[in-house]
């Protein structure tokens, strides 16, 4: 994921949030927490906060990049509450813009560059049912439609799931919130 100077983001292994002061190298950079402290960290400790409400509780232990199948710090993990034995954040957000995917997609072709993003939100999506997330944001863009159209048939022959548009004030048009139903005996 490519940071850039100036945005909000998530600490991942403690609570708290802050802003990317500079880019130290292509892993790492500084962060000034929420106290004024500037403090550096490795790019796959921290996600980028898209909403203005984001705050992780107190007792937040996650540790979310132990699956292999996703890219390193494709998704970012947004505000919801811990439940029972120290389960995840309930509410993951993955962007499928090309450029949060991929460090390069020159030269691929169109088909070639939906075929990445359906296959990276399939993975986020077969990851967040392992982990019994209950709901997620997919943010697919407006463009002309195709990704999000391609991403609602996926989730139109799901079980168990309802979908339906993010919080326009916060999304605009180009995202659908995914909210996942399980049936616990």
């Amino acid at each position: 994921m490519h940071f850039k100077v100036g945005e909000k983001v998530g600490l991942l292994y403690e609570s708290g949030s802050g802003v990317i002061k500079k880019l130290i190298d292509s892993k790492s950079c500084l962060v000034e927490d929420e106290f004024g402290f500037e403090r550096p960290f490795l790019l796959n400790e921290i996600v980028r906060i898209y909403g203005n409400d984001y705050k992780l509780p107190d007792n937040a232990d996650l540790i979310l990049n132990d699956d292999d199948s996703l890219s390193s710090n494709k998704h970012t993990v947004r505000k919801g509450q811990l439940t029972g034995y120290k389960k995840p954040i309930d509410i993951w957000e993955i962007d499928l813009h090309i450029e949060e995917i991929t460090d390069s997609h020159s030269g691929l072709s169109n088909f070639e560059i939906l075929s990445k993003q359906l296959k990276e939100f399939k993975n986020f999506y077969k990851r967040a049912k392992s982990k019994f997330i209950r709901k997620i944001v997919v943010i697919h863009g407006v463009g002309e439609g195709v990704l999000k159209d391609e991403v609602r048939l996926f989730l139109s022959k799901q079980e168990g799931i309802e979908y339906f548009d993010a919080d326009f004030r916060e999304y605009g048009k180009g995202a659908t919130t995914v909210e996942i139903h399980y049936n616990i005996d």
